[in-house]
């Protein structure tokens, strides 16, 4: 990893230690990205960035709502307060490193709606979105969100199932998750017979 990447993510980490995981989650989400940009293109110094700051915003939201601002029953207001105050994080860190200002504003409008915007508006966009929502697949996701929202395996995977086709926009993503939830699902399968 590049060394401003580095310090990057030594400022973004005070704001990532939260109730949700979102260290964890980043780190995840981090190497989905390195996957994504080598199998799809995209820009590297837009999308490493972009990922290693996109949730530092759920700082400023309290952490007793964090619960309703994310996931199956989100509230889309709260859920727009950690993309807003991100993106205002995420241009104060990339500024404190002298970062390309072009890079900043491309950065800063990815993170602003990474969650809420439907349609990807870029390459670099779509593959953030792609990176950050296949952490969602993952085998320690899927048990930290069973128990986080009180769902069953089958709730789960039936939600992961349904709405695949609206988090996953590359090729290579949609692979991704398609291999994802079969594992899961022959996990689940080891562990119930």
């Amino acid at each position: 990893m590049k060394a401003i990447y580095r310090k990057m993510w030594e400022l973004a980490k005070p704001y990532l230690d939260n109730t949700r995981g979102d260290v964890s989650h980043t780190l995840v989400s981090l190497k989905f990205a390195q996957q994504l940009l080598k199998k799809e293109g995209g820009d590297e110094d837009i999308v490493i960035p972009a990922i290693i700051l996109h949730d530092v915003g759920w700082k400023r939201v309290p952490e007793e709502l964090h619960l309703k601002a994310f996931g199956p029953k989100a509230d889309p207001k709260l859920t727009r307060i950690h993309e807003v105050e991100g993106a205002k994080i995420a241009k104060e860190i990339l500024e404190q490193l002298h970062y390309n200002q072009d890079k900043i504003q491309e950065i800063f409008t990815i993170i602003e709606a990474h969650d809420t915007r439907t349609e990807a508006i870029s390459l670099n966009n779509r593959l953030v979105k792609d990176a950050d929502a296949l952490d969602r697949v993952t085998s320690e996701a899927f048990r930290v969100n069973i128990a986080r929202f009180k769902m069953t395996f089958d709730q789960w995977m039936d939600h992961c199932e349904s709405v695949s086709a609206t988090w996953f926009g590359t090729p290579t993503a949609k692979n991704i998750a398609k291999k994802e939830l079969e594992n899961r699902l022959k996990e689940y399968e080891s562990t119930s017979a």
